[in-house]
């Protein structure tokens, strides 16, 4: 009997059936900031080597059609963390000093991980604001509703963007490092009487490392150019350059404290955002220059966090995944070597457009699911959206849903883990503007769209009502609108529907 029963067991693990002791699995969730479908080698990057993600993605699922929900990223991690699409809220890319748009009596896919038992963490970027409407933040006191108080137990945040004041961290809403007798102050409206930090439209001299727009020439800091005025905490100013050490190093600390508690780690880097200023030791480790060089260290820091996990025995039943939260930009906003790359890195992966635009290149990006105790390697072609991770976790952790969360959220589980090489889906996307897409199948639908290039300054074109057959014409070249009046006109009525909440 004993015998059958191990062979039971055997077969059962082939087949990816869930054994006992892998019913909670670690959970890490990297979010890459501003990287594009083909930024990887993995997903054809020639220039740009990344082998540490490589080898999870070897190890594990690689999806070619997988989504953020938008092309920018506040929306993007709304929806991530939700379950449901930002459009909805009205919601677009929030300024540094904003309030915590997560209502905090709203679930949150860290919600679902602590009903489940789990430990729970945010490292890296946020911009989802923080603090009360109307109240503004104390950025030298207790800051909150944050991270802490919509189901995250551990968090260490950089508060919106790299190219936004404050530079600072926050731990567990305190600002970490903070001198009181050089208390912090924050407009994104006005300059700061007082500032010591120098105002980059008015002494463009003091931009050492990198020249900026007007917009990303408010104040500087440490010799780049940032969006919003800000004044004190020099002491608890981070330093661009080791962010992504600092960040790993936070990372580590969490899963070290954890102990035996199952954790839901979402470490969300700043890498491949502008500007560029990646460590010394990643400079020139590409043929795509500084951005380039950018995206050779979060491959590294993920190759870090992969390692931790391999030498305590953990990786196999951890849940490893690897995605971003739009498509790629060249110079937005810095003056780097970004421009030179445009040609020679196809960023998108042949797909058209970039952040900010409708176009896939927008909103497809890498998705790379790895648990080896569950998942059996290889590649899908299955449709699958980041808003689908809430229902789908939900599935494998057979943790219920709590009341009305996630409403837009599918459960693709079997798909993530790769006992489905496909189901029927709908899913909607949106870009920078407003507007708004509809993918059903092979087709994608849309009333009107921009397609943002890449290249400074070539602003947009307005394509106009567009239907194309994403498995024909990926690059969307052939709008097939014309002759597919009919189906138009039941995905234009179905996405008025989606948009009414039928």
């Amino acid at each position: 009997m004993k015998t059958h029963l191990a062979a039971l067991l055997t077969l059962l693990s082939a087949l990816g059936v869930q054994a006992a002791n892998s019913s909670h699995p670690n959970v890490v969730l990297v979010y890459a900031d501003d990287l594009g479908y083909g930024d990887l080698s993995c997903y054809g990057s020639r220039l740009i080597k990344t082998p540490n993600i490589d080898r999870l993605a070897e190890r594990g699922l690689l999806f070619t059609q997988g989504y953020a929900t938008h092309a920018t990223c506040t929306p993007s991690r709304y929806s991530l963390l939700t379950g449901e699409y930002a459009w909805r809220r009205n919601l677009g890319i929030l300024p540094g000093d904003a309030p915590l748009t997560i209502p905090v009596s709203k679930p949150t896919l860290a919600t679902l991980f602590k009903n489940a038992g789990y430990r729970t963490g945010i490292v890296g970027k946020w911009h989802l604001g923080l603090g009360e409407p109307k109240k503004g933040i104390d950025w030298n006191g207790k800051i909150a509703p944050g991270p802490n108080e919509i189901g995250f137990d551990e968090s260490f945040i950089i508060p919106a963007t790299v190219d936004r004041v404050p530079c600072v961290y926050v731990e567990n809403g305190r600002v970490r490092g903070l001198d009181q007798a050089d208390p912090i102050q924050v407009s994104y409206t006005d300059p700061l009487p007082g500032s010591k930090y120098p105002i980059g439209h008015q002494q463009p001299e003091s931009k050492t490392l990198q020249d900026s727009d007007p917009q990303h020439s408010d104040t500087v800091i440490k010799g780049l150019g940032r969006i919003g005025y800000m004044a004190g905490g020099e002491k608890a100013l981070w330093n661009d350059a080791d962010i992504g050490d600092v960040l790993v190093d936070r990372a580590k600390s969490f899963i070290t404290e954890s102990g035996k508690q199952p954790f839901f780690l979402f470490f969300s880097t700043h890498d491949p955002h502008d500007p560029h200023v990646p460590h010394e030791r990643f400079r020139g480790k590409s043929e795509a220059g500084l951005r380039g060089d950018s995206i050779v260290q979060f491959d590294a820091n993920v190759g870090e966090l992969m390692k931790f996990l391999e030498e305590r025995g953990m990786m196999e039943n951890t849940v490893f995944i690897v995605s971003s939260d739009n498509g790629p930009i060249f110079a937005d906003g810095y003056e780097d070597d970004d421009l030179k790359f445009v040609d020679k890195h196809p960023a998108s992966g042949g797909l058209r457009g970039g952040k900010y635009s409708l176009m896939e290149g927008g909103t497809r990006v890498p998705l790379i699911v790895s648990w080896p105790n569950r998942i059996q390697p290889g590649k899908s072609d299955a449709v699958v959206s980041q808003v689908d991770l809430f229902s789908s976790f939900s599935s494998i952790l057979s943790t219920p849903l709590p009341s009305g969360a996630a409403p837009d959220s599918t459960d693709k589980s079997r798909v993530l883990l790769g006992l489905s090489k496909d189901e029927p889906h709908e899913i909607v996307l949106g870009d920078a503007l407003g507007n708004l897409a509809l993918r059903q199948g092979d087709w994608k639908y849309f009333a009107k769209g921009q397609d943002t290039r890449m290249r400074k300054g070539s602003g947009s074109i307005n394509l106009g009502e567009s239907l194309f057959n994403l498995r024909e014409d990926p690059s969307e070249s052939r709008n097939r609108l014309e002759s597919h009046l009919d189906l138009a006109a039941k995905m234009k009525e179905r996405l008025v529907q989606l948009v009414q909440g039928r």
